[in-house]
């Protein structure tokens, strides 16, 4: 029997470094389960990347048996092709989630800081402090993005299952999906 009532585990999409973080709930509570970083800078090309993301993923998804999943979309910057791999990344990491008909909700950057901090114009540091307050641990992790990931389960179990305008819809599965946006796949 598993100790917690649910596993979230949250992600932050990255081309060279991509965050996650799991957190247990139990009854009201939330618990930390574990956080950290997907490595991808030394990786030669995009391709290779999106390969990396994928079995990444699918360890993760197979070492914690998560039962929903949140992450972070990307946001719009200015530059395109950017924007395109940041894309391509947080579809490879959704499909290896959506691939166990696992639910999946997407949370804009701003939603997921105004959940944590109260502000959507928080810094990285200003959401990681308050994680470290929420979940009461000690250590600040290396890379930020690794408490980006974190952010977005807790966001997750914030939002408690509640869709707001800032928030995508859960799907259980790719075929789900695909019913649901039928233009968003041609």
């Amino acid at each position: 029997m598993n100790e917690f009532d649910k596993i979230i585990l949250g992600l932050d999409p990255g081309t060279n470094v991509m965050g996650y973080g799991l957190i247990g709930v139990k009854g009201k509570n939330i618990s930390l389960i574990n956080t950290g970083v997907i490595h991808l800078e030394k990786l030669e090309n995009h391709q290779l990347k999106l390969k990396s993301i994928f079995e990444k993923v699918t360890f993760l998804m197979k070492t914690y048996l998560p039962d929903e999943v949140a992450i972070e979309a990307p946001f719009f910057g200015k530059n395109v092709q950017s924007m395109l791999k940041l894309g391509r990344a947080q579809g490879v990491a959704m499909a290896a989630v959506l691939i166990r008909d696992i639910p999946v909700v997407e949370y804009s950057p701003k939603s997921i800081k105004q959940a944590i901090t109260g502000s959507g114009n928080a810094s990285k540091e200003q959401v990681a402090g308050m994680l470290q307050t929420i979940l009461n641990f000690k250590d600040l992790p290396k890379y930020l993005d690794a408490t980006d990931g974190l952010a977005a389960a807790v966001c997750h179990y914030f939002q408690n299952g509640k869709v707001s305008g800032n928030v995508s819809k859960s799907y259980s599965g790719w075929e789900a999906f695909v019913k649901d946006n039928p233009k968003r796949t041609k």
